[in-house]
């Protein structure tokens, strides 16, 4: 399974997870998450998935775009991942991720995007 085929499970890995719903849902924010060469469109709302859009959106605006490498992707979600691939700021200090645009939503709700985006480990976890 490629590391964006396993991001395209994250409508079913978020509804899951309750407490994560529970903490994000003051947040509503649009974004962008760039798995290898392929971009999602994420509409956040009230912590829920509202819209996960796979693929190129001519003229979408979103608040800021985490972009990393699928080989990033790939070591990140492992089920326990080796130091400097663990976290969202990890994949950043070693180049292997960007993270660009109004970083005011992401930093107010830090804690929710590195879940939100770890929650693909889920999967290792059943491989």
């Amino acid at each position: 399974m490629s590391p964006a085929d396993r991001f395209a499970a994250l409508p079913r890995l978020l509804a899951a997870d309750t407490d994560l719903l529970r903490r994000g849902r003051w947040l509503g924010v649009d974004c962008r998450v760039d798995i290898g060469p392929e971009p999602f469109f994420l509409a956040i709302r009230d912590g829920a998935l509202a819209v996960l859009d796979r693929g190129d959106r001519l003229m979408r605006s979103t608040a800021f775009t985490v972009r990393a490498t699928d080989e990033a992707w790939t070591n990140h979600w492992k089920a326990i991942p080796e130091p400097g691939w663990h976290d969202l700021f990890a994949l950043t200090k070693r180049g292997a991720a960007s993270i660009e645009g109004d970083l005011r939503p992401l930093l107010q709700n830090l804690q929710y995007f590195k879940d939100l985006l770890a929650l693909p480990r889920r999967a290792a976890e059943t491989d």
